[in-house]
């Protein structure tokens, strides 16, 4: 399926995170505490999600004229990759991605980073991205993976 990639706009920030939560409480519940979720979950209230809109290239992809999906380029280091749980499994997440890449190599990135959760490793893993180590925030467990880019 193919969805519109753009970049957010402050009027995106209530959807986008709304996304974040839904995804986090249903697809990253598998593999993290509720007290995780709760503590992550904190960090993308709309006042939040706009806050980052200014230290990141932040981007949505749309379906039907809605916020299903987001995932933002922090410099070289690949953030808040969410795609709402009714439309995982489509191809948006590396759509999204794509436009990433696209982004970074425009900047002349030559190596992007992911801190991914343990619900997205798999993912990134079939992107090309490489573990590089495990890293501990309190309970919540991230997993440190990079992608050279060539380009």
């Amino acid at each position: 399926m193919q969805y519109l990639i753009r970049r957010a706009t402050p009027g995106d920030a209530q959807a986008i995170s709304k996304v974040v939560i839904a995804t986090l409480r249903e697809s990253n519940a598998r593999d993290y505490s509720p007290e995780v979720i709760a503590q992550v979950g904190q960090n993308f209230c709309p006042a939040s999600i706009l806050k980052l809109m200014q230290q990141r290239q932040m981007y949505v992809a749309v379906h039907e004229q809605h916020v299903v999906g987001t995932a933002s380029l922090d410099q070289a280091v690949v953030r808040s990759v969410f795609v709402s749980p009714g439309h995982q499994g489509r191809g948006m997440g590396q759509q999204l991605m794509a436009r990433l890449k696209e982004a970074a190599i425009a900047a002349q990135i030559e190596e992007l980073r992911v801190p991914s959760s343990l619900t997205a490793e798999s993912f990134y893993a079939q992107l090309g991205f490489t573990k590089v180590r495990d890293e501990f925030h309190g309970a919540e467990r991230t997993v440190i993976m990079v992608l050279r880019l060539d380009g």
